[in-house]
């Protein structure tokens, strides 16, 4: 079992091959997994791609990984990440402007409602300077979980699926 630390929700195996689908992976793109957790994603990608995969509780964490030239990232990361003072903060947005330099094609991940509330017109803006531009969202439920869960397609490609206003009101 998990340490509290770490633990996490294990994506179910039939929802990820779902997910999968909706992500426009092609022949020989290179996918990275970066939270693999007990493999969902990561053992249902296509089998005509290269993949890689991180896994802090088998001894590889993310912020190690030096893979290059990855196409995709998809993954249910975790909803926190302990920084350095200690504390542990909302994960969702860091992540996705961590790799947004580090992918090709794109990023999908999965998240529930506090991760999605994280997309503040500054940050998608920022996101968009950075080239990524939100283009799917998949929502779907998972009796275990609380709550929807929402399957976030980011592409390195503009987008007019979402506006997003500046300033506040």
């Amino acid at each position: 079992m998990k340490d509290e630390t770490y633990f996490f929700h294990q994506t179910p195996e039939s929802l990820a091959k779902e997910l999968i689908k909706h992500v426009d992976i092609m022949e020989n793109d290179r996918i990275l997994e970066p939270f693999k957790g007990e493999g969902a994603f990561y053992n249902n990608f296509p089998v005509n791609i290269k993949k890689f995969w991180c896994e802090i509780e088998e001894g590889k964490d993310y912020k190690n990984d030096n893979t290059e030239n990855i196409d995709w990232v998809i993954s249910n990361p975790p909803f926190r990440l302990e920084k350095e003072n200690g504390n542990r903060e909302n994960s969702f947005y860091y992540l996705l402007n961590y790799y947004s330099s580090k992918v090709n094609k794109g990023i999908a991940f999965l998240g529930n409602d506090y991760c999605l509330s994280t997309l503040t017109p500054n940050r998608l803006k920022k996101l968009n300077s950075d080239g990524l531009y939100l283009h799917k969202i998949i929502v779907c439920s998972v009796k275990k979980w609380r709550g929807r869960y929402f399957f976030i397609i980011f592409k390195k490609q503009p987008s007019n699926f979402y506006k997003y206003l500046e300033g506040n009101y």
